[in-house]
């Protein structure tokens, strides 16, 4: 071979070798922030009472009203104790948590804990045998999915500092700790996917995607970016997808936890309006430049939007002068106020630009509605629902107006409303866009216009959403 060619020949294995080696260089090593930040990883275990379950809660209505002699073979078949009653059972969970004080302070999720009778947490020792100690839940807020527990410790614990999520960029590299599984202090690393994902969760949904594997009992687990500080809260996972996990921002999350701490209940700000998204078309037909903002579907009567003369219509666009981009920006910029603030917003209105001020309310916690039974519900046969008028408490509560309102409190799952997913605890505001407030005023609009027509369009309120559903009828 000649000088030239074995030149050439070691030139080119050195530039072939050459990525591969800075490549490896430029990975990092979690070892020894995996060691010093594991060591505040806590495993969290709890314990709920639950009465076991009988043949009739599988059979339903079915056996209710049978002669009593089959009441006495529920007795005998169902294993009921002496006075009637069910034995006990105890139900259990596993999940993760990490400390933030020396003195024992444990942040998790609140769904790791949510309605437990007792709550264990077992510290990390580094062997698999870590002291277990008993916690008390100091508070949680369900809207966000967070909850704070402290131990009583008898010696300082190590302990982790939350970071700046908002710095990161998508790509660093991130580390999650937690209890997968119920296996103790496991490590995975990734990198940060995306940032500001909604998956629907809850009202202030943010999180941050990795694709650092998380599993069921990394709930409430830390995730860490390369300083060891900690970025998120594991919280979700897609269930049919692999290398994608959720986390809550620190940023949020911090505030929220400093909040509960304080021992004052939770507090957020509050307009009184519903949005949606602004699509290119619609940003179109208002003369928008570009799509952007949240679009108000209505404005609350009574309500800090509409005292501040927002309409129907308008495209909130900042908050603040801060741009928003969508309707779930816009409700966590207001949630992150304090109630009584005044906030500018800026609106697209007929073409142009205008600026309100507002005088802000406060947000009630977004629980679920309930649909118990009651004696005043009526059926609406064609829909399949069961409907009932609203209560004063429930008007007042969910923001709705005194001449509209019907209650969902039963779907029946062969009907048309369960084929556009209608549920219980839906309020039906109007049919065919008139206000109803009695199952007569219902019935009269799907039998008058739905038959006729073949469908009929509800407007729902669910939480804090409102939208429509059309339902389609048989002519």
């Amino acid at each position: 071979m000649s000088a030239k060619k074995f030149f050439l020949a070691v030139l080119s294995l050195a530039l072939l070798a050459a990525p591969r080696a800075s490549g490896a260089a430029n990975l990092p090593d979690f070892s020894e922030m995996a060691k010093q930040c594991g060591a505040a990883v806590v495993n969290i275990g709890t314990e709920r009472k639950t009465h076991s379950m009988g043949p009739e809660d599988f059979f339903g209505e079915m056996f209710r009203n049978m002669p009593p002699g089959f009441e006495r073979f529920f007795e005998q078949f169902g294993n009921r104790g002496p006075q009637g009653k069910r034995p006990q059972q105890k139900q259990k969970s596993l999940g993760s948590g990490f400390l933030i004080s020396a003195d024992g302070y444990i942040v998790t999720n609140n769904h790791v804990v949510a309605n437990a009778d007792t709550i264990h947490v077992t510290l990390n020792s580094g062997t698999g045998k870590g002291e277990t100690l008993s916690a008390k839940l100091v508070g949680s807020d369900e809207d966000s999915d967070l909850a704070l527990l402290k131990l009583e410790a008898k010696k300082s614990l190590p302990y982790l500092s939350f970071g700046d999520s908002d710095a990161l960029k998508v790509g660093e590299w991130l580390l999650a700790i937690g209890n997968p599984f119920g296996l103790e202090n496991t490590v995975t690393a990734g990198i940060l996917s995306a940032k500001g994902r909604n998956i629907h969760a809850g009202p202030f949904d943010n999180f941050l995607q990795t694709d650092a594997s998380i599993n069921p009992g990394n709930s409430g687990g830390p995730l860490l970016n390369t300083n060891g500080e900690v970025v998120g809260i594991n919280t979700a996972i897609i269930a049919s997808g692999q290398g994608i996990g959720f986390a809550i921002p620190s940023n949020m999350a911090s505030k929220i936890i400093t909040q509960i701490k304080s021992g004052k209940k939770m507090s957020r700000g509050w307009l009184g309006v519903g949005i949606q998204d602004v699509d290119e078309n619609t940003a179109k037909a208002l003369g928008m430049k570009s799509a952007g903002g949240a679009l108000v579907e209505h404005v609350m009567e009574n309500e800090p939007a509409a005292a501040a003369g927002v309409r129907d219509g308008d495209v909130i666009t900042a908050v603040d002068g801060k741009p928003i981009e969508n309707s779930s920006a816009l409700i966590r910029a207001i949630a992150d106020k304090i109630p009584g603030s005044v906030t500018a917003l800026t609106l697209w209105r007929d073409g142009g630009s205008v600026e309100v001020k507002v005088t802000l309310g406060e947000r009630k916690p977004a629980a679920a509605a309930q649909a118990p039974k009651d004696k005043n519900r009526m059926d609406e046969g064609l829909l399949g629902l069961s409907v009932r008028p609203l209560k004063m408490e429930e008007r007042r509560d969910m923001k709705i107006n005194k001449n509209e309102g019907l209650m969902v409190v039963d779907v029946a799952p062969d009907k048309p409303a369960a084929q556009v997913d209608i549920r219980p605890g839906d309020v039906i505001l109007k049919a065919n866009l008139k206000s109803v407030n009695s199952v007569e005023e219902l019935s009269r609009i799907v039998k008058e216009e739905g038959v006729k027509r073949g469908a009929v369009m509800l407007q729902l309120a669910r939480r804090d959403d409102v939208f429509f559903r059309t339902v389609p009828l048989e002519r």
